[in-house]
């Protein structure tokens, strides 16, 4: 996925207008040269004279154009607000009843804890171990994931079938190592979820005595001790764990899995739960089940609560909100005051990716006022361009064998891109929001969502699907062998129907690159050519590859972004390699459209080449908060925008040439890696 770290407008005040169209060549920087920082040429001067206003934890031209997303977003939902009749479709219909009860202050503090009641009723009611497996799927059914994950999928060994897959989840702390870690962050960060906790009970009208804050923390950690490092769930041979529920009951015993599937599956015809489930964790669901067994009744309650209140805690009243925005907000990213509120609502309707019940929907709002046919077909011949470039790269490749190299170019011919928008959007069949209630309706969507997950158990994979919603500035390679661009992204900085080619192949090209990549890294790579989990690779080839990204491993671990934190190569090495990959593929591209189009002449006084990699530094242009910062470090399988300009420039020898660098320049890599 390319989510971004992040990107950049022309100057300060284009952040809070519309991101810039062209590169900003009089911000770049006089006293560093190309050779020798590549990042700090292009985005030193503006980083430098540019402020973060206190609602952003980060700036940049990603955030310029969110906020232009938003915006949009905004003003078209309070005119379907105001304006019934232009609600002329189900999804319009629902997004207008969710924004209107978003943007309702009064009937929020009005409604309490009203939306949530019934869900805090039902955790005070268990009584013994043998109540908690039906609350737990209750809770399951409403996407509260306390402590086990539940989601319908494609089979990753058998992509034509969609099964249920239990994963690990349930914590408080931003990270598993902050519950036993003893640097001052984790401390300062177990401190203020305590705090967070307490705030929540205590307004809830629960116990929040010390002994019960430590019970808490104490159970959690357990959790947290069971719970799978990030960097070791890019395995995906470690997450694939087929079992019939009585084998995931004789693996995990002491907690009824059986009556929690049927609880979780009930659809009015499941009643007998599920034949087969897919388990991403063994080791936690041992512990989950060892804490049904072991746990006294009190602290499940008190843990179940606190996860209640957290789910929906930005949505009820202000002791809630206000908690869960010093915690989340303030404690972890450094934000010192909330974003406009629409911007939150239209964050908490769709997601970080789209993805929650009604980013469709929005998506639907979205793309009728804002992508063209144009901007589809100059997208498409992008996308072949990059495409017949990473097929030229898969080809040349040295070290790879004839047979897997075939098996390489069959699973390139069959990606699947999906550009702009779906064609059909959800109807909601079943779904009925109220205009006057905020948390209620994210509940009642959290349950419609479960639903049409459990009828995908008896059908097909659908592979015209999108999962990430047209209105999201990103992109993503998606586990059916499909890459997935929205119209959010189709534009400004990233592609511009009236920039020349070296911008837009610098911009929205090395994106294509990237996600094209990401089912060639060193996880995506284990998927064929239907995105099923399959190994096509002769030990030979394998072995090959994996020393290429044992390189890239090293190199982005001797970055030190913050002073005594380095980027985890481990966590970020899919994201690494896409991007040491993708850029280079994008630069054939550009070379190729070049060819084709015969226009090479200067621009600003910059070649096509020199261009192509201005704009790719513009993109990555950003200023973040030290703590969001740490936090990404910590948490996040990308890498900050510095070092996605840095680390692939200096390996590309192009790079080098474009800008008359020597041997011995920062920006030139002795001895430069190349995973494809």
């Amino acid at each position: 996925m390319f989510r971004l770290a992040l990107l950049a407008a022309a100057a300060a005040a284009a952040l809070t207008t519309a991101p810039a169209q062209a590169l900003d060549v009089q911000s770049f920087s006089k006293e560093v040269a190309p050779c020798a920082d590549f990042y700090e040429y292009v985005n030193g001067p503006w980083v430098a004279s540019t402020q973060l206003p206190a609602d952003q934890t980060r700036i940049g031209s990603f955030d310029a154009l969110r906020v232009a997303n938003d915006r949009l977003l905004s003003d078209a939902l309070a005119e379907l607000v105001r304006k019934p009749e232009l609600q002329t479709t189900p999804g319009l219909r629902q997004v207008a009843a969710y924004f209107a009860s978003g943007m309702d202050r009064a009937s929020i503090d009005a409604g309490g804890l009203k939306p949530v009641k019934p869900l805090l009723d039902r955790v005070a009611g268990i009584k013994t171990p043998a109540d908690l497996p039906a609350v737990l799927a209750e809770l399951g059914r409403v996407q509260i994931s306390a402590p086990v994950g539940t989601f319908v999928r494609p089979d990753a060994k058998n992509t034509s079938v969609q099964v249920l897959s239990l994963m690990q989840s349930g914590l408080g702390l931003p990270d598993r190592d902050d519950y036993v870690k003893d640097t001052d962050l984790a401390k300062r960060l177990r401190a203020a979820y305590r705090l967070y906790a307490e705030r929540l009970l205590k307004a809830s009208g629960a116990d929040a005595s010390e002994k019960t804050l430590d019970d808490l923390m104490a159970f959690e950690a357990r959790l947290a001790d069971a719970t799978v490092p990030r960097a070791a769930l890019r395995d995906p041979l470690a997450s694939y764990n087929p079992m019939t529920p009585a084998q995931l009951a004789e693996k995990a015993p002491g907690f009824d899995w059986q009556v929690w599937l049927q609880a979780l599956t009930l659809n009015g015809k499941r009643t007998d739960g599920v034949e087969r489930v897919i388990v991403g964790q063994p080791g936690f669901m041992q512990r989950v089940a060892e804490l049904a067994a072991n746990t006294p009744v009190a602290t499940w309650k008190t843990y179940l609560r606190l996860r209640v209140l957290d789910n929906s805690a930005a949505r009820l009243p202000a002791a809630f909100a206000d908690a869960h925005f010093d915690y989340y907000d303030r404690t972890i990213t450094g934000l010192e005051q909330h974003k406009p509120r629409d911007q939150e609502v239209i964050m908490m309707m769709g997601g970080r990716t789209g993805g929650a019940p009604l980013g469709l929907a929005l998506g639907e709002l979205f793309v009728a006022r804002a992508f063209s046919p144009e901007a589809q077909r100059r997208a498409t011949l992008l996308i072949d361009d990059v495409k017949a470039a990473m097929r030229q790269k898969i080809q040349n490749v040295a070290w790879m064998s004839p047979d897997t190299k075939a098996k390489a170019l069959e699973k390139l011919a069959a990606m699947q891109p999906k550009i702009g928008a779906p064609a059909t959007w959800p109807q909601y069949d079943g779904l009925a929001l109220d205009a006057r209630d905020f948390a209620g309706n994210q509940l009642r969507a959290a349950a419609w969502a479960h639903q049409e997950q459990l009828k995908d158990l008896d059908r097909p994979s659908d592979r015209t699907r999108w999962t990430m919603s047209p209105y999201i500035v990103n992109a993503q390679a998606g586990g059916l062998n499909e890459i997935t661009f929205p119209a959010g992204i189709l534009q400004p900085p990233f592609f511009d129907a009236k920039a020349d080619d070296a911008v837009n192949y610098g911009g929205i090209g090395m994106v294509i690159g990237h996600e094209i990549t990401h089912h060639f890294d060193d996880r995506g790579r284990q998927f064929d050519s239907i995105g099923s989990l399959n190994d096509w690779w002769t030990p030979a080839d394998a072995a090959a590859y994996k020393a290429n990204a044992d390189r890239v491993v090293a190199l982005y671990e001797s970055y030190e972004p913050v002073k005594g934190t380095h980027i985890n190569g481990r966590l970020t090495l899919g994201e690494n390699i896409s991007d040491m990959a993708g850029m280079p593929i994008a630069f054939d591209a550009l070379q190729n459209a070049l060819k084709r189009s015969g226009q090479r002449e200067k621009i600003d006084g910059f070649t096509p080449e020199q261009r192509f990699f201005l704009s790719n530094a513009l993109v990555w242009r950003n200023k973040t908060r030290e703590a969001a910062l740490l936090n990404q470090l910590r948490t996040d399988p990308h890498s900050p925008g510095k070092y996605r300009v840095l680390a692939p420039m200096s390996n590309m020898p192009a790079f080098g040439q474009a800008f008359s660098c020597k041997a011995g320049d920062a920006m030139v890599a002795p001895h430069p890696i190349q995973v494809w």
